[in-house]
């Protein structure tokens, strides 16, 4: 199991992960990490991801196609684009993660750029290791709690990103009847997190065939209903555990059926497991004195 802390050098296989919020940056999480093993199952972020690979060879897994980043390559995923990530080489790689919300994303775009509509990004990776230097820094900045350099960093990265790499995204064309299964079935199973329908029970309820509703929701969403529900209860933990909900209380609450089960689907999809990530919530501002205190 990937452990999360200050201190994550001589971990067993070198895995080692910090998720955390940084107060001086609202609207970011950030993930710093080095992964062999470990191996993100196909989820999506309702926010972007600004991945800088500064070791190994990281793998990305995307709807048309598979992509690797090596040290110097950015990563950029778009909100809701299903994908999956893990090692491209023996050694696995190490990167530091930006996550800023759409919101934030959309007020730099508008500060900095001619980019009309939703601002996206038009390649999911690049060879940029200037971005990368620059992703890293506002780790560094954040960790030594220097909101001014970290705010700056994070704007100027993601401007730079959006000039060189930035498109709108598409617009949204009227759905057709496939489409509008498949959402009529997402919002059916976000109301009944806790206690979902079987897959007949579902296509029934919504007037088609089991089959016809896995194609349709596929197509739609880039994974079968029921890894979409495991992470949306996943995506809803991180909500109760950044609220103080203790790891057991959010498993039942979310819909899993005990503790293991949270821990097991929260570590493979967020990178950590749920009691670390509450305590980085729960810490606040917490800094640190030296950069030596950090992971490497």
């Amino acid at each position: 199991m990937i452990e999360q802390g200050a201190q994550d050098t001589g971990r067993a296989g070198g895995e080692w992960a910090r998720h955390w919020q940084y107060a001086g940056l609202p609207g970011l999480d950030l993930l710093r990490a080095r992964y062999v093993r470990h191996a993100f199952p196909r989820h999506s972020h309702d926010g972007y991801v600004l991945g800088g690979v500064t070791g190994g060879v990281e793998r990305v897994g995307l709807p048309d196609g598979v992509l690797e980043a090596g040290h110097g390559g950015i990563v950029m995923i778009n909100p809701e684009v299903p994908h999956t990530a893990r090692a491209g080489a023996p050694e696995g790689w190490a990167y530091s993660t930006l996550y800023p919300s759409a919101r934030l994303v959309a007020d730099i775009a508008a500060e900095t750029t001619t980019l009309t509509g939703t601002a996206g990004f038009a390649e999911t990776v690049a060879d940029d290791p200037e971005a990368v230097r620059l992703v890293h820094g506002v780790h560094r900045a954040a960790e030594e709690g220097n909101a001014l350099a970290a705010d700056s960093l994070l704007r100027i990265v993601v401007a730079r990103l959006l000039r060189r790499h930035g498109g709108p995204l598409p617009m949204r064309t009227p759905a057709a009847a496939g489409a509008r299964t498949a959402g009529r079935a997402r919002a059916l199973l976000e109301a009944r997190l806790t206690a979902p329908p079987t897959l007949e029970e579902l296509a029934r309820e919504l007037g088609t065939s089991p089959f016809a509703l896995l194609r349709a929701f596929k197509k739609a969403y880039g994974m079968p209903p029921h890894a979409w529900l495991t992470d949306a209860r996943v995506r809803r933990a991180r909500r109760l555990l950044e609220a103080g909900t203790a790891p057991a209380d959010a498993a039942v609450a979310v819909g899993f059926t005990d503790q293991p089960h949270l821990n097991r689907h929260f570590t493979r999809i967020v990178g950590v497991p749920p009691g670390a990530y509450r305590r980085e919530r729960a810490a606040g501002a917490r800094t640190y004195k030296t950069a030596g205190d950090a992971p490497p």
